[in-house]
């Protein structure tokens, strides 16, 4: 309290801030490493689930990017070993 008897409240808002284009990129790109085994729908998502992580890391905060990123490039490891599977069952016919 203050010397006259009357207490001071301090209100602090904490805006928590949120990244959109972070948080879909992340879900685009769990999507996409679902359906990676889809040859092109798999595809598409997951060029359009990188594009959003890759522009959600210029915005703050970066986690959801970072891991839609990371799921991203999983899923490109993915993606080459079922077209290299693919070809080689091709290749034997």
């Amino acid at each position: 309290m203050s010397e006259n008897g009357a207490s001071h409240v301090v209100i602090n808002n904490v805006v928590a801030e949120k990244n959109g284009i972070g948080l879909a990129g992340l879900i685009v790109s769990i999507v996409g490493f679902f359906l990676s085994w889809i040859p092109v729908l798999g595809w598409i998502v997951w060029i359009v689930g990188l594009a959003l992580s890759i522009g959600g890391l210029f915005r703050n905060p970066k986690g959801t990017a970072i891991a839609g990123l990371i799921i991203s490039f999983l899923d490109l490891i993915l993606l080459i070993i079922l077209v290299s599977l693919i070809a080689g069952v091709a290749s034997t016919i």
